[in-house]
């Protein structure tokens, strides 16, 4: 784990039914926990007490209790979103120790992976990253995008895609 990445490889990960781990209860989890179930994991979230968006949602299976050492190892990707280094940085050692990757929020020495800021529009999905050096940076770039991708493009998107799939059945 590092504070800044030489060269991270971008992708985007399937979570489809895959186990999601949250540590953290608090507004910056509930929105990592949107995006999660968005894309389809099944997340489990781990935190003594949380926001209504968490503890109310029928599809969260939430724990109301401290991160315990060890258990990242149950799943296939976990998310910390505490203000507690101590418990952020536990999460991270158990993540490396488990081969299960670990997001910290504002946290980029105890990653192994980070979150790009997001643009969707339909199926079109642009994202900006600053290595995790500034998400304030990020979030201002991702503010532009905003600007200029509209539903139009996700039109054009979907367009073109039809397009492509009949080029493609006839050769």
């Amino acid at each position: 784990m590092s504070s800044v990445f030489q060269a991270p490889y971008p992708v985007n990960l399937d979570l489809s039914g895959r186990r999601v781990l949250v540590v953290g209860g608090g507004e910056v989890a509930a929105r990592k926990v949107a995006g999660l179930l968005r894309a389809g994991a099944v997340v489990t979230v781990v935190a003594p007490d949380a926001v209504a968006a968490i503890a109310e949602d029928p599809d969260v299976r939430w724990h109301q209790r401290s991160y315990r050492r060890g258990e990242v190892a149950s799943y296939r990707l976990a998310i910390t979103a505490t203000d507690d280094p101590s418990v952020n940085r536990q999460v991270a050692r158990d993540g490396e120790a488990a081969n299960v990757l670990v997001n910290s929020a504002d946290d980029p020495a105890n990653c192994s992976f980070i979150l790009p800021a997001v643009v969707r529009r339909g199926d079109l999905q642009l994202t900006v990253s600053t290595n995790g050096r500034s998400p304030a940076f990020a979030t201002w770039a991702r503010r532009r995008l905003e600007e200029t991708f509209t539903d139009a493009h996700a039109a054009v998107l979907e367009l073109s895609s039809e397009v492509r799939e009949e080029v493609k059945a006839t050769n």
